[in-house]
């Protein structure tokens, strides 16, 4: 008898498991509470999937062998509360994916920060270096998608905290981990050391053949370091010291040493500026020398990375104003990373959804650099009691669209004007994409 696979959720990810699933031989059956998008709908279909939508069948769920979680799906859940009640396990869709790539190498990344710049860079890195490698994850195609579609010899993916909590046997080649900042903490319990352990599960199975590059510069993940048990290879980054076997950066260049052989390169060579970016230069070199991939070709890659969308992009200058989407900051930490890479005086878009930001971690750089706040989001109390003896200006907007007139006539020639909104989207965007667009849109009509 076929082993009953129950999915829920139905979205990228989801969908993407129940098409492994069904190409594996396992009985499968689609479950979300919500309603699924036409696309999703038809491809299920398509496959010969069953699934429903706008119901739960528990009677259905309880007879799984196994469930694939949805990222998306909290643990306080109620059928998520049944279902670990019935002993039946739950597992994530990067799990699913993982137990199916065969001999093909996993390079696997995750931080709280810097996670997709670094992915999109190693990936870029591959791609030079004439690998065939899929880009996949919490940024491009779902894992398990590609593994059932159009199966590659290597994959980097990209992962977040709420994929890693599901893991079982999930074991990348090479593990990077950016860095550790407070974010997402209500799926947490608000315990900051549950979210420290969730994104140290990433090198959970590694063994020593495998490879670990960790931030050393990071505060948090120094400290958890003396607690928790490494069994990979170790290669940290870091700008403070020299370091035998790993990445630093010394008098402007960047040193990659491997046992095997070592790189050096300038950092002004970097096609990607800021501090922030170094790290993630770094991480994705010292990966990409880790499989082999020749100098020459991780030299030519890193000076024409063009980054990553809603990242720190440059959008365009009008008459002297320089209009920057940083949609993809959904935490103050990306906010802070974004300031420090400021040279003119700047306009800040700030607000949405808010997580639990505490604002004090980015009041200096707000005072050293930000001459104005634009508050986007349906409740901004909480940016004005945070910046109100900071900055004098502070104006509510409640569209991408007013946030660009309001920012536009508040900039002067010289200035900058930032979207960079420390919270999720969900109050007026469909996702942090859809603001970019949006402000991207709103530029391009000025």
């Amino acid at each position: 008898m076929n082993k009953k696979l129950v999915i829920l959720g139905g979205g990228e990810s989801g969908v993407g498991a129940a098409l492994l699933g069904k190409r594996q031989g396992y009985d499968v059956f689609l479950s979300d509470q919500g309603t699924l998008k036409p696309i999703y709908r038809t491809t299920l279909a398509e496959a010969g999937i069953e699934f429903e939508e706008q119901h739960t069948s528990m009677e259905r769920l309880s007879a799984a062998d196994e469930v694939v979680k949805s990222p998306g799906i909290p643990e306080t859940n109620d059928t998520v509360v049944a279902l670990r009640a019935l002993g039946i396990p739950l597992i994530s869709e990067i799990e699913l994916a993982y137990r199916h790539v065969g001999t093909s190498r996993v390079l696997a990344i995750t931080g709280t920060n810097g996670k997709s710049t670094t992915t999109t860079m190693l990936w870029h890195i591959c791609q030079k270096a004439g690998l065939d490698a899929a880009l996949v994850g919490n940024i491009g195609r779902s894992f398990a998608w590609q593994v059932a579609e159009a199966p590659k010899p290597v994959y980097v993916v990209e992962v977040s905290s709420f994929q890693l909590d599901d893991i079982v046997t999930f074991r990348p080649h090479v593990a990077i981990l950016t860095n550790i900042t407070e974010d997402h903490l209500d799926r947490y319990q608000y315990r900051m050391e549950n979210y420290i352990r969730s994104k140290f599960r990433i090198t959970l199975n590694q063994t020593p053949s495998d490879v670990f590059i960790y931030n050393l510069d990071d505060a948090v993940i120094e400290k958890a370091l003396s607690s928790i048990s490494i069994k990979a290879t170790e290669r940290p980054i870091t700008m403070k010291r020299e370091i035998p076997n790993g990445a630093f950066i010394k008098d402007g260049d960047m040193y990659v040493r491997t046992s095997q052989d070592y790189m050096s390169m300038s950092v002004f060579d970097f096609a990607l500026k800021g501090k922030h970016n170094q790290y993630n230069t770094m991480a994705a070199c010292i990966a990409a020398a880790t499989i082999d991939i020749r100098k020459e070709k991780i030299r030519e890659a890193v000076m024409d990375f063009q980054g990553v969308e809603h990242r720190l992009e440059p959008v365009a200058t009008i008459r002297g104003v320089q209009f920057i989407n940083d949609s993809k900051a959904t935490n103050v930490n990306s906010v802070w990373y974004a300031l420090e890479s400021m040279t003119r005086p700047t306009v800040l878009i700030l607000g949405g959804v808010d997580k639990g930001n505490d604002y004090e971690l980015i009041r200096e750089l707000v005072q050293e650099k930000v001459k104005a706040i634009v508050c986007l989001g349906t409740d901004n109390q909480k940016i004005h009691d945070a910046f109100q003896d900071t900055i004098s200006v502070i104006v509510e907007s409640h569209s991408a669209e007013e946030a660009v007139q309001a920012s536009y006539q508040l900039a002067e020639k010289g200035d900058a004007v930032l979207l960079s909104p420390a919270c999720a989207s969900f109050d007026l965007f469909k996702n942090f994409e859809d603001r970019g667009n949006q402000f991207k849109q709103a530029v391009r009509n000025l």
